[in-house]
């Protein structure tokens, strides 16, 4: 069974910097639709940032622009979000999906939000906290 496991979560100050892991078994993540996904206190999942096989691009939701970076390793199966300059807005626990069928997966930026469909497998996800 596919499955995503995700770490590197913690308790950072305002500024400070983290990188998540998203580690994958069971499928390969090479030339697969995958991102990253978050959810604060009350509020809805967002998307962060995904990469799709269908552009190749990596997209990023605006308030993240210039902050985070995507990454992937398809040798170890491995994606990663490098966070920088992070803010207590951040605060959230972040997810890695993936699609579970090639060409599924969708992300799209419209008016710097990220929209994303077809992620269907999903960790289990890590907590990021930004405090003064």
């Amino acid at each position: 069974q596919p499955r995503l496991v995700e770490s590197g979560g913690g308790l950072v100050h305002p500024g400070g910097s983290l990188r998540l892991s998203c580690d994958a078994s069971g499928f390969s993540l090479d030339a697969r639709s995958i991102g990253w996904f978050r959810q604060a206190p009350g509020k809805e999942r967002e998307g962060v940032s995904c990469i799709t096989t269908r552009d190749g691009i990596t997209h990023y939701t605006d308030s993240v622009k210039g902050r985070f970076t995507f990454s992937r390793d398809n040798y170890k199966s491995t994606v990663y979000l490098q966070m920088t300059d992070l803010k207590p807005e951040d605060t959230a626990v972040y997810y890695c999906a993936a699609e579970r069928k090639f060409g599924d997966g969708t992300c799209t930026v419209r008016s710097g939000v990220l929209y994303y469909n077809g992620m269907e497998v999903w960790g289990k996800g890590t907590r990021v906290t930004v405090f003064p």
